[in-house]
């Protein structure tokens, strides 16, 4: 089918994307790290594009999303937004570009924006963070919030599992969604949470929340687009639906293409000059 599986094609905006929550629909979100599948899910009628720092795993092939720098997150997002012309497109701020000082945050911040083109940008942290969350947001810069598992923290958290499951900590993610909030965040990532928890923050807040391994009670979903088109073999974990199986699809595709060179069949004539 071609063009947008939506009707409506105007461009989904900051405020627009807040206001989703209390028209009480859902966004669906999705991420992207080239121009080619920015254009396809754009089309497709995704709401929200995501530059995540997961390129650092999917595009480069690191064990985490530390590696990658402002500079490689720079290009990626610059190819994305080219391609996009609903979704409301947010990148990470990659690990080191927030964390050592406010100043250091807001100036990677303006970068970012400067040289991109997206609409908003990512950034992992509650309260430790929430100051230099004012600066970008003051500064004119839309901000996402992302919680509960965040992946730039995997050496302090000891690994990728599950988050908040006991009571200070669940206590601490719902003072931190408040506090983004109320700091001007326009969104919140819910990163791999108890449902019931994510569910209580989706209600407490009036920005809509973004869940990923958090339940069906989040105002959207985010799933990496490789994972999610089956591109990846041996990556499941529970919250992942493969809703297609492109690595069967492109392996296949790859193999004709071998065969038809190796026994001569392409080009044929009708392909030639």
């Amino acid at each position: 089918m071609a063009g947008y599986l939506v009707e409506d094609q105007k461009k989904i905006t900051s405020t627009r994307f807040t206001q989703m929550k209390a028209q009480g629909k859902k966004i669906a979100m999705l991420t992207s790290y080239d121009y080619t599948m920015a254009q396809i899910i754009d089309a497709a009628g995704v709401d929200s594009i995501l530059i995540g720092d997961s390129a650092s795993n999917v595009m480069a092939g690191n064990d985490t999303t530390l590696p990658i720098t402002l500079d490689q997150m720079i290009y990626h997002a610059r190819s994305v937004a080219r391609g996009a012309k609903r979704a409301f497109v947010i990148c990470d701020m990659p690990f080191g570009t927030y964390q050592i000082s406010r100043e250091d945050g807001i100036r990677n911040a303006v970068r970012l924006m400067q040289e991109t083109g997206v609409d908003c940008l990512k950034l992992e942290g509650g309260v430790e963070i929430i100051d230099t969350v004012r600066g970008i947001i003051n500064a004119g810069i839309p901000v996402c919030g992302h919680l509960g598992l965040t992946p730039q923290s995997v050496y302090k958290f000891g690994g990728f599992g599950l988050r908040a499951r006991e009571e200070a900590e669940a206590n601490k993610l719902l003072s931190d969604a408040k506090l983004l909030e109320e700091a001007g965040c326009c969104a919140v990532v819910l990163e791999k949470i108890p449902a019931e928890l994510a569910n209580k923050v989706t209600a407490a807040l009036n920005i809509p929340t973004i869940g990923i391994g958090a339940g069906n009670g989040c105002d959207g979903q985010v799933l990496v687009g490789q994972d999610m088109l089956g591109m990846n073999r041996g990556f499941k974990p529970k919250f992942l639906r493969h809703f297609a199986d492109l690595y069967t699809a492109i392996t296949d595709g790859v193999g004709d293409y071998v065969r038809a060179v190796k026994d001569g069949s392409f080009p044929n004539a009708d392909e030639a000059y």
